[in-house]
């Protein structure tokens, strides 16, 4: 029996769920979960929602789906620990340092894999199996034969996105938000960058739209061919959702899902009647229905994306034509009606023209700032009528003339739920205690060293054409990307006349896409057994299926590559556990990080150090619509980018590289000896090879490079609430997000 698994984002939403019939929850605490702007639940409400949703003989499972830092280990310890007291029915990850951490002190501890480990295929599912998992959430860009080829191919549970908001990016890849100020998506500190509105260079024109805006994921017509294929949970997005909406999509599949095989058609036109106060974006069904994948990589991009669609939800109420300050009696009336009256009454008046409905009291509205520059959620407690018949709604402060307001819910949709959680909370006292970890030791290098992985430059290219460009560099490997174009030259091209690279095979890297879905797989292992067979051992893996692939044959290196996050040693210590030693650290880590894992130079050895790049900021299993005709756009605050259209799928990149060039004696004397120059996605000029040459020479600095994460590491909240209790003029003299650009 399918399971029906809904968000819990918040005490109200958990009593909806549940109501409506649910058969498990999933909830995130105050930490190492990937929704950390919702109200989570705290120590008490947990251990107590645990207890309550037992006994109901329903399921809860833990959102511990966020890579974590060295120092945050001990911390990630103790919280697994408390964890293992308290029992919850699963915990859904992405670290691999979580997992490797459960395997060594909590195996009792049911793990699932969650989406943000890109798990998209048997291959990598069957991979995370024979290490203990029970279930992968596998990723949202795959259409029904694949699912069930992949449920038809491993023991592995398999649970799926039905419903709610998606990702424009392959799941766990994008570094977008983290790269405009450090906060990672990998971290839980998501602000959505895809969704807003940014200026394209279209020839001829200047163009504005919501270019990378998704719509909203509705599978309510394939619940009935799912659930025949065996998926064993389908899965609600929205733990930043209303109570209503949670309730609402919950009743929605609950009746197709229990009433499909006596009345199809029926069932499935009662949940979407249901699902009609669902008021978020535009639907989609996104990977559903092409004959193949080609089909689809071609034509999925204008099921998902819509520019004219701004990036938030609702129904459009209009604009707000006129603001004013609320009186004395407006605050009463809205304190009134509100739990927290302080809020309540830091409200203005507003005057909202332009749409086809009033909000009234009771109604959850969206308010957009028309730069784009912010966006905030808010229950209207109350409305005035003036004396020519205008209806002033209360609104937050901060938003003024001009801003679109968008209606959420409306008060006739709340519904009143049983109480989930008991009236008295003082027995449930359990917290994270003051447990030391143990100490974790890399496993040293072999001796002699890892003679396949010397010390010296690597060059990274996507095209052969670049790999014969980049030779004056004299790299000690040369990295060459698998792709489209690379797979002909490198697999089908038959010219014994002379080789296709400039470098022997034995000097050459393949470095595999991180996303590597079931409809691929097979093609995937029939190119990796060929080019073996041809001579190429040493491949660049960034998926756990192509692990599985590799590891059965004699003979072949692999490195982890930086989408196989290593920020811990315990995911470090994973990737041994799996016969992989050295590793590419991920783009988005900072050097004080990676200094902490790898504290030796022995340890150092190990690991090869991208020191420029052009980063994928996020990628796309689809091609862009025919009308995205450009290449370049840039944001509200002139920032530009790249995007890049193939047959592979498309990519987001900055118009600025990543640079630590100007480092790079003082990383080598570090131990930092292995270093990675990465030209991927990227077209390679004879110029550009003549300036690289110039900058390693002179350590210089390229105008306009961004750090990344390097010098400043992730946007950190607590340090950043920290460092406001101890300055007098509070938040608004600290500017808590960071731009990529000149810092030295």
């Amino acid at each position: 029996m399918t399971e029906l698994l809904a968000p819990a984002g918040n005490i109200e939403a958990l009593d909806a769920a549940i109501g409506e019939g649910a058969d498990a929850v999933y909830m995130g605490l105050k930490s190492f979960n990937a929704r950390l702007r919702s109200s989570n639940f705290a120590w008490n409400q947990f251990e107590a929602a645990v207890q309550s949703v037992h006994r109901l003989g329903k399921k809860i499972y833990v959102t511990v789906n966020t890579v974590c830092e060295e120092s945050e280990t001990e911390r990630l310890y103790r919280f697994l620990n408390y964890l293992n007291k308290i029992g919850p029915d699963g915990l859904i990850v992405q670290d691999f340092g979580v997992i490797r951490m459960c395997q060594e002190f909590f195996p009792k501890l049911e793990l699932h894999a969650s989406t943000q480990m890109n798990v998209e295929s048997a291959a990598a599912a069957n991979l995370l199996s024979r290490q203990g998992l029970k279930r992968v959430v596998v990723a949202r860009e795959l259409g029904l034969e694949e699912i069930k080829s992949i449920k038809a191919r491993t023991n592995a549970e398999i649970e799926m996105f039905v419903h709610g908001a998606l990702c424009v990016s392959e799941s766990g890849l994008c570094l977008f938000s983290s790269y405009l100020g450090g906060k990672s998506a990998n971290r839980g500190m998501c602000t959505q960058a895809c969704r807003r509105l940014y200026n394209a260079e279209i020839p001829g024109n200047l163009s504005t739209g919501y270019y990378f805006s998704p719509c909203d994921l509705q599978l309510i017509d394939q619940i009935p061919e799912l659930m025949q294929a065996g998926v064993d949970s389908f899965k609600i997005e929205g733990r930043m959702k209303s109570a209503e909406y949670v309730g609402a999509v919950t009743a929605a599949y609950r009746y197709v899902m229990d009433h499909w095989e006596n009345d199809r058609k029926g069932a499935i036109a009662e949940g979407k009647r249901i699902l009609s106060t669902d008021f978020a974006r535009s639907k989609t069904n996104y990977w559903y229905g092409f004959k193949d994948v080609k089909e689809g990589v071609d034509q999925a991009g204008e099921k998902i994306l819509n520019p004219s669609q701004a990036g938030g939800t609702g129904i459009y109420l209009g604009r707000i034509s006129s603001t004013r300050p609320a009186t004395e009696e407006e605050k009463e009336s809205a304190a009134a009606l509100a739990q927290n009256s302080e809020s309540a009454t830091a409200i203005q008046m507003a005057l909202i023209t332009g749409g086809d409905y009033d909000p009234d009291p009771g109604d959850s509205i969206r308010l957009h700032r028309k730069d784009d520059s912010g966006r905030e959620s808010h229950k209207v407690r109350t409305v005035t009528v003036d004396s020519k018949e205008q209806r002033w709604v209360d609104i937050p402060h901060g938003f003024t003339k001009g801003d679109s307001v968008y209606l959420l819910q409306t008060k006739n949709m709340s519904k009143r739920y049983k109480r989930i959680l008991p009236p008295d909370m003082s027995k449930f006292r359990k917290q994270p205690g003051p447990e030391k970890l143990p100490i974790l030791d890399l496993t040293p290098a072999p001796k002699g060293g890892i003679s396949w992985f010397p010390e010296g430059l690597y060059i990274g290219v996507s095209t052969v054409a670049d790999a014969h460009l980049v030779a004056p560099l004299h790299p000690v490997r040369l990295v060459v990307e698998l792709n489209c174009e690379t797979s002909w030259d490198l697999i089908k091209k038959d010219s014994p006349a002379k080789p296709v690279l400039p470098y022997s095979k034995k000097m050459v890297i393949i470095n595999l896409d991180p996303f590597a879905a079931e409809g691929t797989i097979d093609d995937l292992e029939e190119k990796l057994k060929v080019l073996v067979e041809k001579g190429y051992t040493t491949y660049i893996v960034n998926n756990l299926a192509q692990i599985n692939i590799l590891k059965g044959y004699k003979g072949v290196h692999m490195i982890a590559g930086p989408y196989l996050y290593t920020f811990n040693r315990w995911a470090v210590s994973f990737l041994e556990n799996l016969n992989i030693m050295p590793v590419v650290s991920p783009y988005e880590n900072s050097q004080r990080n990676l200094e902490t894992i790898f504290e030796t130079v022995s340890d150092r050895s190990r690991v090869l150090l991208c020191i420029f790049s052009y980063p994928a900021l996020f990628r796309m299993r689809f091609k862009l619509p025919k009308e995205y005709d450009f290449t370049y756009f840039s944001d509200k605050e002139k920032m530009g980018f790249k995007v890049n259209s193939t047959e592979d799928g498309s990519f987001v990149m900055p118009e600025y590289p990543f640079s630590i060039i100007d480092k790079i004696e003082t990383l080598k004397n570090k131990g930092w000896s292995r270093q990675f120059i990465d030209f991927s996605k990227t077209k390679v000029l004879k110029g550009d090879v003549r300036n690289m040459i110039s900058l390693i020479q002179s350590h210089g600095l390229i105008d306009g490079a961004s750090r990344f994460n390097w010098k400043d590491g992730f946007y950190n909240p607590e340090k950043i609430e920290a460092f406001k209790a101890k300055t007098s003029s509070g938040a608004d003299s600290f500017q808590s997000g960071r731009k990529p650009g000149k810092r030295k």
